[in-house]
Formats: C-alpha cells, sequence, structure tokens
C-alpha cells in the first residue's frame, strides 16, 4: 500500500476516535448549555452542536476548533431571550447575526484577530484550564447539582465556582460516581505516561468511557450507596413519540423582521459570537501540535453560515469552543474531519441511541475535561510572561482572574482592554528616536516618527521638540511611516507655525507625501553649496570623509532629500574633493563616504591609475571647480593589481585577460609597484600569504600615483605646496569597509589634526 494511503488511514482512524472523544463531552456540554441559557428545550443545544460540527466543520479552514453553543455565550443568551419576550423572536435575532458574521467575514474584518495579544489568549487557556479542574473536580466525585458545561463563576443555584469546589471537600461526594471517577483519572494519568499504554491505538477517553459505562451496569445490582441516579449520569431527554420529538423544534418568528429590537440583539450576539470565536481559534490553533494557523475571515463566514441555519431551525448561536477544540487536540484530531465525525454522531446516536448515552456516568467525562484543563495550565508561560516585563504579564493574570470569577467573554474583554491601556500607556511614554547627523551644512537633529502616527503620539511628539535645544535644525523623518492621524497633522502645522518660530527651530520634513495636508520641506543644505565649499579646508574635507565612512559601516546614512539636491545643483557645481578609484563594483565612493549629490568629483579606472587625461580631469576639479582635496583610492582584493602581479610571477599573459587589447598600459603603470624583493616574497608566499602581499603592492600602486601626480602637475603641486589642497591615498576594505587613509609625504599639508595613520613603510 503506498505511504501516503497509510497516512491518511492513520490520520483518518485518529480524527475518528478523537470525534468520538469530542461526542462523548459534547452531549452532557449541549444540553447542560441549554438548560442554563433559558433555552425552552434541550434539542436547541443539540442541533447547535451537529450544526458546529456538521456545518461549521465543513466550511471552517480550521482543522483543530470545534464550535457549538459555549459557555461563554450564555450569558448574552440568557439576556437576549429576556429581552425579546420569546425564542422564537431570539431566534430571528441569531438569524440576523449570522447575516452579520457573513459580512464581517467578508469584509476582512476577521484581521482583528491580529491584534489580540497573546498575553490575554495565554490567559484565556490558563483560565479555561483552572476553570475545568475547579468545577470538573465536583463531578469527578460525584457533586452533580452543577450543569455540565457551565463555567461561570456564578451558578443558576446561587452557589459559585467556589462553593461547589468546597462542598466536595466537605464530604458531599457519592461513592459510585467517585470510584468511576477517580479510576477514570488514574487510567488517563496512566495512559499518559506509561510507554506502552501511550503507543497504543485506543485513546484514553474510549476505555474510560467504556469501563465507566460497565461499572454503572454493575453498581446497579450493589445498591443503595453505589447505585449511580440519573443526576449522575449523561442524561437526553427521550420523547416517547415521533410527533412529540418535532414539537421540541422552534422556529423563528419573521412576523418581528420590521422590530428594531431584533437588529440590535442580532449585532450584540454577533459582536459577541465573533470575538469569542476569533479568541477561540486563536487558541486552538496556540495548542495545535502541528502548529497550524486559521484564517479567521474564513472563519467568521463560516460561522455565519452556521448561526444562519441555527436560527432557522431553533438551535443556540454557535461559536468555536475553546474546550472542545482542548479535547479535540488532546485527543489526537489531525484535521476537521474529527469535528464533523463528532456533529454527525450527535446527530445520529441522540435519535437513535438516547439509552446507550444515558448510561455514560459524569464522572469519567469530568476525569476527561480535568486533564485537559490540566493540560492547559502551564507555569512556564506565566515565568515567560512575567520575564517580558508588566505590559505582557498583568493583562496575562487578569485574564485569568477576570474569566475565572466571572465568565469567558467578560474576562476576555476585559484583558483586552487592559493591554490596551498598557500600549496607550506606552505610547504616551515612549521616546522617538533622535539621530544627530553631521551635514556639510552643519548639525540636524533627525527624528525618527514610528510606523503608526495616532493621537496618543502627539504628547511624545512635542515633549521630543520641546527638548531640543533653541536654534537647532530639526527633521521630522516619516518615510517608516504607514499612518498619520489628522490631529498629528493639526499639531505640526500649528507647532511650525506658533511654536517653533519662539524656540527658532528650523523643522524641515520629509517623507509626509501631502498627508494630513503636510509637505516635504527640507530647509537646511544637504549638499556641498559653494557657500560651505568656500568656508572648507582641507582638513575639514578628510574629515567629513573619515566620518562618512563610519556612517557607511555602522549603516547610520545621512538623510538627504535627493529630487531637492538634484534641483539645487543643476544650475552649477561646487565639490569639496576629487576622487580617483579603481572601477570596481565593490569600491563607489558615493556610497563608501556617504555622499550625496554635488559633493564630489569622482574619476574611476581600473587600478586608480593616472593619466594625461586623468590629471586633466583633477587639475579642472580643484583649480578651476575649487575642491579641496584629492584622494587616491586603492582597495583590497583589485582585480587589476591581482592580474599585473599576476604576469610577473608568471611571466606570461592570462588566457581569460588576453583577449583584451588595452589592458597592457594599465597593468605597466600598476607592475612599477612591485620591486624585486616583493616579487621573490609573492612567488615564495602560500596562497593566504599572496593575498596579503598583493593588497600591500595596491597601497604601493596608490603612493606610487600620488608621486605621480605632483610629479606630473605643476598646477596641483603648487596648490598642495600653498596649502589650498591636500593629497591623501586610502585603501579601502572590501571585506570591512573601512578605509586607511595616509597622506602623501611630499605634501604640506598638515594632517595632525585629523588622526590619519602614517604609510607603511
Amino acid at each position: 500500500m503506498p505511504l501516503t494511503n497509510v497516512t491518511t488511514t492513520q490520520r483518518l482512524t485518529k480524527d475518528f476516535s478523537a470525534g468520538l472523544v469530542v461526542f462523548f463531552v459534547a452531549v452532557p456540554l449541549c444540553i447542560g448549555l441549554a438548560e442554563v441559557s433559558g433555552a425552552p428545550t434541550y434539542l436547541s443545544g443539540i442541533l447547535s452542536g451537529v450544526i458546529g460540527g456538521l456545518v461549521v466543520g465543513y466550511f471552517s479552514s480550521s482543522h483543530t476548533s470545534v464550535s457549538g453553543v459555549a459557555p461563554g455565550l450564555i450569558a448574552v443568551i440568557a439576556i437576549q431571550i429576556h429581552a425579546l419576550g420569546t425564542y422564537e423572536a431570539f431566534l430571528l435575532a441569531v438569524v440576523v447575526a449570522g447575516c452579520l458574521q457573513m459580512l464581517l467575514g467578508a469584509l476582512q474584518a476577521g484581521r482583528l484577530a491580529n491584534y489580540i495579544p497573546t498575553s490575554v489568549v495565554r490567559g484565556l487557556l490558563g483560565a479555561v484550564g483552572l476553570i475545568l479542574i475547579l468545577k470538573q473536580i465536583p463531578h469527578l466525585l460525584g457533586h452533580d447539582i452543577d450543569a455540565e458545561g457551565e463555567l461561570s463563576f456564578r451558578q443558576m443555584d446561587n452557589a459559585n465556582t467556589f462553593t461547589e469546589f468546597f462542598s466536595v471537600i466537605q464530604g458531599d461526594v457519592h461513592l459510585g460516581a467517585a470510584v468511576i471517577g477517580i479510576l477514570s483519572l488514574v487510567i488517563l494519568v496512566a495512559w499518559r505516561n506509561v510507554e506502552y499504554l501511550k503507543n497504543s491505538k485506543i485513546p484514553a477517553p474510549l476505555v474510560v468511557v467504556a469501563l465507566g459505562t460497565a461499572l454503572v451496569l454493575i453498581f446497579r445490582r450493589l445498591g443503595t450507596g453505589w447505585l449511580l441516579e440519573d443526576s449522575h449520569l449523561v442524561h437526553v431527554p427521550i420523547e416517547k413519540s415521533f410527533s412529540g420529538f418535532l414539537q421540541q423544534f422552534r422556529f423563528p418568528d419573521f412576523t418581528r423582521w420590521h422590530d428594531a429590537d431584533i437588529y440590535q440583539a442580532g449585532a450584540i450576539i454577533a459582536a459577541a459570537a465573533s470575538l469569542e470565536t476569533l479568541v477561540n481559534l486563536d487558541a486552538a490553533d496556540e495548542v495545535d501540535p502541528e502548529h497550524r494557523r486559521s484564517s479567521p475571515n474564513h472563519e467568521l463566514w463560516a460561522q455565519g453560515i452556521g448561526n444562519v441555519l441555527a436560527g432557522l431551525v431553533g438551535a443556540l448561536p454557535v461559536t468555536s469552543s475553546i474546550v472542545r477544540s482542548s479535547v479535540n487536540i488532546q485527543a489526537g484530531g489531525k484535521s476537521k474531519w474529527s469535528t464533523m465525525i463528532h456533529g454527525g454522531l450527535l446527530a445520529i446516536s441522540v435519535l437513535l441511541f438516547p439509552a446507550v448515552i444515558d448510561l455514560i456516568p459524569l464522572s469519567c467525562l469530568a476525569a476527561v475535561l480535568l486533564v485537559t484543563g490540566w493540560s492547559l495550565i502551564n507555569p512556564r508561560i506565566a515565568a515567560d510572561k512575567w520575564k517580558k516585563g508588566l505590559p505582557h504579564f498583568i493583562p496575562f493574570v487578569v485574564t485569568i482572574i477576570a474569566i475565572v470569577f466571572s465568565d469567558l467573554l467578560f474576562g476576555t474583554f476585559l484583558g483586552l482592554i487592559v493591554s490596551l491601556l498598557f500600549v496607550l500607556y506606552t505610547n504616551s511614554n515612549q521616546r522617538l528616536k533622535s539621530v544627530t547627523e553631521r551635514h556639510l551644512s552643519g548639525t540636524v537633529q533627525r527624528i525618527e516618527l514610528p510606523n503608526q502616527l495616532s493621537f496618543l503620539d502627539v504628547r511624545v511628539l512635542q515633549q521630543t521638540l520641546d527638548s531640543i535645544p533653541d536654534g537647532s535644525e530639526v527633521l521630522l523623518d516619516a518615510r517608516n511611516t504607514n499612518y498619520i492621524d489628522p490631529d498629528v497633522g493639526q499639531f505640526l502645522r500649528d507647532y511650525r507655525r506658533r511654536y517653533a518660530p519662539l524656540k527658532s527651530l528650523n523643522i524641515s520634513l520629509i517623507g509626509f507625501g501631502a498627508r494630513q495636508g503636510i509637505e516635504d520641506e527640507v530647509l537646511f543644505v544637504d549638499h556641498c553649496s559653494k557657500e560651505i565649499q568656500n568656508q572648507l579646508t582641507p582638513a575639514d574635507v578628510l574629515k567629513a570623509l573619515r566620518e562618512g565612512n563610519l556612517r557607511y559601516r555602522n549603516g547610520e546614512q545621512l538623510t538627504r532629500d535627493a529630487a531637492r539636491s538634484r534641483s539645487a545643483t543643476a544650475t552649477g557645481q561646487y565639490p569639496m574633493a576629487v576622487l580617483l578609484s579603481c572601477i570596481d563594483s565593490r569600491a563607489p565612493t558615493e556610497l563608501v563616504f556617504d555622499l550625496g549629490l554635488g559633493d564630489i568629483f569622482s574619476v574611476r579606472v581600473a587600478g586608480n591609475i593616472t593619466s594625461p587625461k586623468v590629471l586633466g580631469s583633477m587639475e579642472y576639479s580643484c583649480g578651476v571647480a575649487g575642491a579641496k582635496l584629492v584622494l587616491v583610492m586603492g582597495h583590497t582584493r583589485c582585480g587589476a593589481v591581482t592580474e599585473a602581479v599576476h604576469r610577473l610571477v608568471h611571466s606570461q599573459v592570462n588566457p581569460k585577460t588576453a583577449m583584451c587589447d588595452h589592458l597592457e598600459s594599465i597593468v605597466s603603470d600598476i607592475q612599477k609597484a612591485v620591486d624585486r624583493d616583493m616579487l621573490r616574497r609573492i612567488i615564495e608566499a602560500t596562497p593566504d600569504e599572496q593575498i596579503i602581499l598583493i593588497d600591500r603592492v595596491a597601497r604601493r600602486n596608490v603612493a606610487l600615483v600620488m608621486d605621480s601626480i605632483l610629479e606630473q602637475s605643476s598646477v596641483l603641486r603648487g596648490l598642495a605646496e600653498s596649502g589650498k589642497i591636500a593629497i591623501v591615498g586610502a585603501i579601502y576594505n572590501v571585506a570591512s569597509g573601512e578605509i586607511d587613509l595616509f597622506p602623501h609625504l611630499l605634501t604640506q599639508f598638515d594632517l595632525a589634526d585629523t588622526d590619519v595613520s602614517t604609510p607603511t613603510k
């Protein structure tokens, strides 16, 4: 048999057994929740389970989520049934709610799930786990006063979670049910920890249900004390006739279609059901061992279809249920087939085999839910939230406490509110990133604006601007900002007009693109202008180049308005330096020194060698255009230098470069940097040592080019001797991005203050 068929068969087997387990748990949950919601018939809960399993399960994209009537929605259901007066009117509201959910799905409203904090989701899981333990311990020991499936703190009998729990501690237990419950718990724990049982193909919950049912029949013969009554068993109200069964169905009252209260109730149900679905869906994905993600938009659409059908046939509204989803995952469910199987079993068995279901003790199902609850409680999650800080830990704890002492929906909502308050607090106290940039025209304080600029950021933005010293150049950088609130736009317009002049602040703007009526405007000069060029000295230029290389290596390039620079330099150019560099693609001078338009003349030729044409370009740059520095830049791993050395070592032309007719003039110039001693050392060196020696040849080549410039150009020599220009050499490391600058020994320019290294002898 092909491997794929085996895998599919195995997955379907696991899905069937998981669906069977979820079915056993779902029956008392559906009936119990129908009872506490105020619905007129138990069938409303069963139908919700059937629709949640078969219909929602079919349309859903989730592999693990199981839908049906959920505890978190019970309070909303009870309130709306009472407010609308009749159950039939309530059903019409459920149809409206389903339509709204389908609309929400079509409008991609499921994206709101992306904004549900993990702290709230984790808190929900922990709270549900804790509630299951507290609620199921009484059922485990036969104290079955509270309806199964009720997770709210306050109960219909005016008791609460803790009073029921303490009544069990005080001895209010049933011997037969307690024996079944404890034995079931032992089996489930053993199945999870004993290797042989863990690898068994038979799911432990099925063993527990079978054993519990058998013990119920045995205990009936033992008499009082051991006999389990109806209150300790799953109880499906059985109708004696088919007509009686049909009478349990309810249908929506369409005569009230014009009643505004119906649509208001529908909106409330849709909002509550959608919120619970999104949170529970996220929680189910969180504990999915295969880490699959479900589409929230698709889920809203599926839930909407389910609720339209639920309203039409008299069922309670459905949502994703974290309790049933967790049981499904714990039982080994692999795909949506498990939830559909559970729905199908609900439909078949309640109709055909209710008497068999009535033999299942609640205590064995309580053991299954108790183990499920324990698996949802993970102390490491609390420790992780604590390490991440109070903004993560407090919503996590608040969600747990609120759900335990109220209900799932209110507790989740409160957790979301607390998380939102932390976001508001953090935004109101955050500091905007401020970077000091040293442009040629002076210092600019650049403020990087966040991705989202809401009204909450106005206070922080004002504090940041107020803290900047008077007379400063300020640049507000919104290039990475996707959203700008109108309040922010109004604040910036008012601040620039009214308050900036009082502090003599020049506030430039970039990245706004006319959003909220704010046009980009750069007030400072971010290129080399005539005024700046006249003020610069060779030492200033060298310092600017060194700082630019440092910014380049650190990834802190200056912010420039390219369009403005292009416009400003269109009518004239006033560069501060001329750079002679190699054509190598890894050594672009404008990037290496973080330069902008109009800042330098750039001459690029293989091996950065000189020639009459190169000298002419340099003479024009310094003598006519006013450049203050000549920089000759070689680089490591230079192909031209390597080729020149290769021809000397092997006394032949490299076959790869033999087709280059004009390369010889470049190679011969570079070979002047290789004396006999250097050639001997290269020949005797290892391959790694040869790389180092060839880089030294590149450095010598730079020094020879500087000598050649002074020897062959009287113009540049005169400017250098008078101190109007400086001639500097550099080696650029293509691996690290670092520049090693060194002055020419013959220049009259004093570079002591520029912290430039001396050449290697």
